[in-house]
């Protein structure tokens, strides 16, 4: 298996917006293309259940 050492970036269309993913050894971010703020997960929230790394379920239609 490979280790992750340096950041992994990754582009995403989400309802016709451009995204970028960035995965890196302390978690997950995902920004809108172009912009420096967006959602950030580290990997410990995630791997300890915490309720904010809690994905949401869809919303009925």
């Amino acid at each position: 298996m490979t280790k992750l050492d340096k950041p992994l970036r990754r582009e995403l269309d989400i309802d016709g917006k451009a995204y970028t993913l960035t995965v890196d050894p302390d978690g997950l971010k995902l920004t809108e293309k172009g912009r420096r703020n967006g959602v950030e997960l580290r990997w410990s929230a995630l791997a300890s259940g915490d309720d904010a790394a809690a994905p949401t379920p869809p919303l009925s239609q």
